[in-house]
């Protein structure tokens, strides 16, 4: 290799989340942590994961210049489990993460710069040998899925590795892994004998080693650079682009050898936890493309064009974010999060021991059926990934014909692959990871394993539950009022746990609230009516149904008959059976009917509780979201009539608080909640409109200054804000030349800087560079009024384009 070009740098970032999805719904229900955002992969999605799709780089005057896709030009991966959560929630932000790994294929001679990662973030280590196995498997055909290619390199969770890990790497034709420094044992030239002992200080991690695997295989391994890994993630190396890329090029030495300058840290920082670290990003790697000392690689591209001449052995059960290896995840070595004094992480031991008994537990059920059934349990096993990243008939079908040894129960088969799969998400390592055995991804890994037990009981009739609930009392809560894991999952995991019935109490709840469904999707489960008859009378409901509920995962079904009462606000009663003949439902539908209509209530509750038996179910056993969606709308009905009894007031009653204020009279802080309640409701109004009413914003504004008012919710406002002025530029977008609506919305900026409203600007932004550029090559306009104000809109927005 020539010497003229011959050191390169690669910044990798490792991109994920730990699955959160209920282990029934496979939904993620709210996180009222995550606020304003629905959950915490929303908010880190438009913190971090969106932002660095489309990165600013500014000029001299902080205004925008550029807009860049960050992950074209740095090695990254993306756990499968977070972008299959992408792929429907963030569409967008997923689509771009694609098309940056194929841009990177040109860019980079041929080598996309996407890695792989093991499934669910698993730490190896510390697997069984069949996890070990699907644990790659299932993060290989994910990323083939995904990507359309075939990958070069895998990421493990937190970095942690064993010999037995990189042979089931190697096997599986995964070229290289990323380490971290302190992994490294001893190095030697390729051909050497001698082995010389390194650590995190000597080991050179300006080249690629080779591995060589006691299987006569090898793999290439990558010791990123420590130090400045540790500087951009924790000590403020985002802060300052140019010194963020001045620093990796400082690093590189004067030699004529060929060098790698890599780091590695979790693509998270990059926004998430550094606010702006996309930016910082996007400038540093501008800023050495422009500086010419160094060459932007990946570690696939590096691999082939600098051939490695030493190789290395690993430190084995090491990892990059526990200095005692791997104890972090189980036991209580010392490492955490921080911040709570006086705690201990006791119980990571026990909770692993607890997780071992029961995964060793159902591997013995699912050999022992699966072989009734099943070709081979474990080959079954590692191509169930093919159903879970497409739950359709075809695949099921298909998946069905390659490993059933005869005809049977589609249902069964389907519930020992979940078994299992769920098996292996329990072993998720954030559950092990931060301080408190009751956190959400400690109780989130319980949930997984309350789902395992109660497949293996559908499965092959055990009760696994109290052995499982002993051990877990043996794992302690730094919180004394839950006492022990067991309790933990009494109080957070046991309300979850979702069945058919449950899916029935749902559909009959929401019904009330829904109009007349031949069908409904609710999650992961199909809901079909064989007969449905809704009776209303001023605000009480009453709805009677025959249902047939099924899962969309296991294939499972049942049909229920269900009656359901509203009297109003959130006072709902309601029964579901899951036998009930025809003839006895056409009996209780018409004495129900009947006394409805006559306005008979009492009796009407009578008639259920004789039909039905005692036994009722309540608004309260919906599920999360949907009980929080009804109860909004059920509130936002109260408010309604609220805002109306206080506009009636502020209507009626202001020439008085005007006459008091112009006589210098105090004003009664009543009537001042009052105003301040209303103007606050009318400018959410405003933000929630179709179109923007610069008037009504501008008579607010004039309103919340002359009686010297607040704005009540500044984030919630700036959230409405920013999509407000989206929409209103997806309009300009498609209106071109209509120079009023873009003087508008240029109009909305001086009162917002009024109202203290900070909108999120991003999408707004991106929006305006694309109309911007299109303009540059189409001249699709040739007002130059419209010009000259779009160029004011920019200003506005914060974006300058050449």
């Amino acid at each position: 290799m020539s010497s003229i070009n011959n050191k390169f740098i690669c910044i990798h970032g490792h991109f994920y989340q730990p699955p959160r999805e209920n282990a029934w719904l496979e939904v993620i229900e709210v996180q009222d942590s995550a606020y304003p955002y629905h959950d915490w992969n929303e908010r880190i999605t438009a913190e971090c994961y969106e932002p660095n799709a489309t990165s600013r780089i500014l000029d001299e005057n902080r205004v925008i210049r550029d807009i860049v896709n960050n992950y074209s030009r740095v090695s990254f991966n993306f756990g499968p489990t977070l972008l299959s959560w992408m792929e429907l929630n963030a569409k967008e932000t997923y689509d771009a993460i694609l098309e940056a790994d194929r841009e990177s294929i040109i860019r980079f001679g041929g080598h996309g710069s996407a890695m792989a990662q093991v499934y669910n973030h698993m730490i190896m280590p510390l697997a069984n040998a069949h996890d070990k196995e699907t644990q790659v498997v299932w993060g290989i055909r994910d990323f083939e899925m995904r990507f359309g290619r075939k990958p070069e390199g895998m990421w493990l969770a937190e970095t942690a590795a064993d010999t037995a890990t990189l042979e089931v790497l190697a096997e599986h034709d995964i070229k290289f892994t990323v380490l971290a420094p302190r992994q490294a044992k001893a190095v030697r030239k390729i051909g050497d004998e001698k082995w010389d002992t390194v650590n995190d200080r000597s080991v050179n991690t300006g080249q690629a080693y080779r591995c060589n695997l006691p299987s006569g295989k090898s793999i290439y391994l990558f010791f990123y650079n420590g130090d400045i890994s540790q500087s951009i993630a924790f000590n403020g190396l985002l802060n300052d682009g140019k010194l963020f890329a001045e620093t990796l090029l400082n690093a590189l030495s004067a030699d004529k050898n060929a060098q790698l300058m890599h780091v590695a840290t979790d693509g998270e920082t990059y926004g998430h936890h550094h606010k702006l670290g996309d930016m910082a990003l996007a400038f540093c790697l501008d800023y050495i493309e422009k500086d010419k000392r160094a060459t932007l690689t990946n570690y696939a591209q590096f691999l082939s064009l600098v051939q490695p001449v030493y190789e290395a052995q690993i430190i084995e059960d090491s990892s990059w974010s526990c200095v005692h290896g791997i104890e972090r995840w189980r036991s209580d070595c010392g490492c955490n999060s921080g911040g709570h004094a006086g705690w201990n992480q006791k119980w990571r031991q026990p909770l692993r021991e607890a997780l071992d008994w029961l995964r060793d537990t159902v591997a013995v059920i699912f050999e022992k059926e699966g072989e009734k059934i099943l070709r081979n349990s474990w080959t079954a096993r590692n191509d169930y990934i093919s159903v879970v990243l497409k739950r359709s008939d075809e695949t099921i079908k298909k998946f069905l014909k390659s490993h059933v040894l005869e005809e049977t129960s589609s249902t069964r088969v389907l519930r020992l692959m979940e078994m299992q799969r769920h098996a292996m998400l329990m072993y998720t390592s954030c559950g092990w990871f931060f301080d408190e055995v009751s956190g959400i991804e400690t109780t989130q890994v319980m949930q997984y394993a309350c789902r395992v037990i109660q497949l293996a009981n559908q499965i092959g009739e055990v009760e696994l539950e109290d052995e499982f609930l002993k051990r877990l009392e043996l794992a302690p809560s730094n919180i004394p009022s839950h006492k022990n894991a067991g309790e933990v999952y009494k109080k957070f995991v046991l309300p979850s746990r979702t069945n058919l019935k449950r899916v029935g109490m749902h559909v009959a709840v929401s019904s009330i609230f829904e109009d007349e469904p031949e069908s409904l999707t609710i999650f992961n489960y199909s809901t079909s009516n064989e007969f449905f008859i809704k009776k209303e009378a001023g605000e009480q409901k009453l709805v009677l149904a025959i249902t047939n509920v099924k899962s969309l995962v296991t294939r499972s079904e049942k049909k229920f008959a269900f009656a359901v009462i509203y009297l109003g606000k959130h006072n709902i009663i309601g029964n579901i059976s899951l036998d009930m003949e025809p003839d006895k439902f056409a009996g209780m539908q018409f004495r129900m009917v009947k006394a409805f209509e006559e306005g008979r209530l009492g009796d009407v509750i009578g008639t259920m509780q004789m039909y039905f038996g005692p036994e009722k179910y309540t608004i309260w056993q919906l599920f999360s979201d949907e009980k929080r969606k009804i109860l909004d709308l059920i509130t936002q009905e109260s408010m309604a009539e609220l805002v109306n009894t206080l506009r009636k007031s502020y209507n009626s009653d202001y020439p008085l608080i005007t006459a008091l204020a112009n006589n210098g009279i105090p004003i009664p802080n009543t009537y001042k909640a009052t105003f301040e309640y209303v103007l606050n409701a009318d400018l959410v109004n405003c933000f929630k409109s179709e179109k923007i009413n610069i008037k009504e914003m501008e008579r607010i504004a004039s309103e919340l200054d002359r009686w010297t008012l607040k704005i009540e919710d500044l984030g919630k406002l700036s959230r409405l804000a920013g999509e407000s002025i989206y929409r209103e530029l997806r309009r300009i977008s498609s209106e071109r030349e209509n120079v009023k609506r873009i003087q508008r919305l240029s109009r909305m900026f001086p009162l917002l800087k009024k109202f203290n409203l900070e909108p999120n600007l991003h999408k707004s932004q991106n929006l305006y560079f694309e109309i911007s550029k299109e303009e540059q090559s189409d001249k699709k306009t040739s007002d130059s009024e419209w010009l000259d104000q779009f160029k004011l809109l920019g200003e506005n927005l914060g974006v300058k384009v050449a």
